[in-house]
């Protein structure tokens, strides 16, 4: 691991919804696979291990490290099978804040990047960086209309 490389991804956005709406989205380990649309996944669950089918993206592995309702939510990437997924054993992190009486902050953390080699983590961190802002909008968006 290289300390000098960036080792984590940050975002967060502000939501008009109830802890418990944003709860029920982010407690489902791979809601964030959808390309900017959230919809529904297969999961198969296999004690903390959950296998997740997009028909678009395919299937992804997740390890649940900890659920604590309604504010926090862990889950450890283990990757994806059905193509090169850049970016295994990853671990992601999610927070509900409340801000007013009517909304909530979604925060979130993905860290374990700085096990990446040099010549592929500037690409890493940029291409992440810029999908987990379209994913922050699409559970806005999901969200708003819930």
């Amino acid at each position: 691991m290289d300390a000098r490389l960036q080792d984590y991804i940050e975002g967060s956005i502000d939501i008009d919804a109830t802890a418990a709406a944003v709860w029920a989205l982010i407690r489902e380990p791979g809601w964030f696979i959808n390309g900017g649309e959230i919809g529904k996944h297969e999961i198969e669950i296999h004690g903390a291990i959950s296998v997740i089918r997009d028909a678009i993206y395919g299937h992804f592995e997740f390890e649940t490290v900890t659920l604590e309702e309604p504010r926090y939510a862990v889950f450890r990437s283990l990757g994806g099978r059905e193509w090169d997924d850049p970016i295994p054993n990853t671990l992601i992190e999610f927070w509900v804040e409340t801000v007013n009486a009517g909304g909530v902050r979604l925060r979130m953390r993905e860290s374990g990047y700085a096990g990446f080699e040099p010549a592929e983590h500037a690409h890493i961190i940029s291409a992440n960086t810029a999908g987990w802002k379209v994913e922050m909008e699409a559970a806005k968006r999901h969200l708003s209309r819930t």
